[in-house]
């Protein structure tokens, strides 16, 4: 692809149901089959055509700014801005940055390992004009993590965090496409959570969906840490 294309990533959480593990390093820097988790994201989005990357951090962000660098060790322009004191969920930490973002540009979150080609919700979202958003979804099916969206055709019908409905038969795979008009509508300095936006997005049927083929993987918690490490190890992933 020719056109720019930006990734945000979301890294400010404080990890606490991993304990001991994050206390002195961020989720995003644990050790991963040998390298900084972080290291294999950065990679599989390069592979996937970015070289634009903005790190939101929050607890422990220095660390990650020092591992990032300038990004050109991973073949990528990147930076880092940080939360700061106040903790302003997903969505607020995305409005706290908005000077930084392109008009559209593809958001994920600093502990999630997704098997997929990442420009495919950004690209698909450039296509349709009269969409908000993007959201990449899998057909989980109550399999890895309680369904949380109905999907019509290509559009995102709703999308409930928390839900236990059983029509919602899709989840959330953990990349957005969006538009930076989306992100100026958030009250400025306002906690707020990207699920809630994205609630709202559906209700409003502007929220497309694009659906990833592969299941999820997650270092968020213990097991789904020690699982990922497995599996990459073994080269067991596409």
């Amino acid at each position: 692809m020719s056109e720019r294309l930006q990734v945000v990533i979301l890294a400010g959480g404080r990890a606490t149901r991993l304990g001991d593990a994050a206390r002195s390093t961020p989720k995003a820097l644990l050790p991963v089959a040998g390298r900084p988790f972080l290291a294999w994201q950065l990679e599989r989005l390069e592979r996937s055509g970015y070289r634009e990357v903005l790190v939101l951090t929050g607890h422990l962000g220095d660390s990650i700014a020092s591992f990032l660098g300038d990004g050109s060790v991973f073949g990528m322009h990147a930076r880092s801005l940080s939360d700061g004191k106040e903790l302003l969920g997903t969505a607020g930490a995305l409005r706290n940055a908005l000077d930084e973002l392109d008009d559209t540009f593809l958001v994920t979150y600093g502990d999630s390992y997704l098997p997929f080609d990442y420009s495919g919700p950004l690209t698909d979202l450039r296509a349709h004009p009269d969409a908000l958003a993007t959201m990449s979804v899998f057909p989980n099916a109550g399999r890895w993590d309680a369904s949380n969206t109905l999907v019509r055709g290509e559009r995102v019908e709703r999308y409930e965090k928390g839900s236990t409905d059983p029509s919602l038969d899709h989840i959330d795979y953990g990349a957005l496409a969006l538009r930076r008009s989306v992100v100026a509508e958030i009250p400025a300095g306002v906690p707020l959570g990207l699920d809630a936006v994205q609630t709202d997005l559906a209700r409003r049927g502007v929220l497309r969906a694009h659906v990833a083929p592969h299941r999820f993987y997650e270092i968020g918690s213990p097991a789904g840490l020690a699982e990922l490490d497995r599996l990459l190890s073994g080269g067991k992933l596409p």
